[in-house]
C-alpha cells in the first residue's frame, strides 16, 4: 500500500466494530458515522481493490476507517476484540471536528474519556501499529467508489 492512513484512523474501525454500525455482504460494506448522518459504502474484488466514498479514503486516497473495518471484518488486519470494544460509543466526528481534524488529539480525548489507563492506551496503541504494519504490506490498492455518500436520518 502506498500511502498508510493515521493510526488514529484504525481506532475509528475499532470503534465500527464495537458499535455494530456495519453491514457486510459478499464484496461490499456500509459503514453508519459515528453521528449517524451518513453510510459509507467499501467494496472489492478478488484482484484486493478496494474502493470507499469515505472522505479519506476518496479525498486523501488513503484507507479511511471503512476501509480498514472492512480488512478488520475479512481477518486480513488482526483484531484484538478486548481493545476494539474499548472504542464503543465515541462521538469521531464530534472529536475531529473540536479539534480541527488533529487526530492525535481526537484520539487523546477519546482515550480520557473512555477513562482508558496507560497500559490500555499502549496496547491500543501497539495493536493499532502492529495493523498499520501490516496493511502496509498487504497487496491491495485503495480507491474512490464513485457512489455518492448515504445521507441518514
Amino acid at each position: 500500500m502506498k500511502k498508510l492512513p493515521p493510526l488514529e484512523k484504525v481506532y475509528e474501525a475499532y470503534s465500527v466494530l464495537a458499535d455494530e454500525r456495519f453491514d457486510l455482504a459478499p464484496h461490499r460494506l456500509t459503514v453508519r458515522s459515528s453521528d449517524g448522518s451518513k453510510e459509507y459504502t467499501v467494496t472489492w474484488d478478488d484482484d484486493g481493490h478496494y474502493r470507499s466514498n469515505d472522505s479519506a479514503t476518496y479525498w486523501q486516497g488513503y484507507a479511511g476507517y471503512p476501509v480498514i473495518a472492512a480488512l478488520l471484518l475479512q481477518g486480513r488486519l488482526p483484531l484484538d476484540e478486548e481493545v476494539a470494544s474499548w472504542f464503543a460509543d465515541i462521538p469521531w466526528k464530534a472529536l475531529n471536528d473540536a479539534h480541527k481534524c488533529d487526530y492525535a488529539a481526537a484520539a487523546a480525548e477519546a482515550f480520557d474519556r473512555e477513562g482508558l489507563n496507560m497500559s490500555q492506551r499502549l496496547r491500543a496503541e501497539a495493536t493499532a501499529d502492529e495493523a498499520l504494519a501490516i496493511l502496509a504490506d498487504l497487496p491491495i490498492t485503495v480507491g474512490r467508489l464513485s457512489e455518492p455518500v448515504r445521507k441518514l436520518g
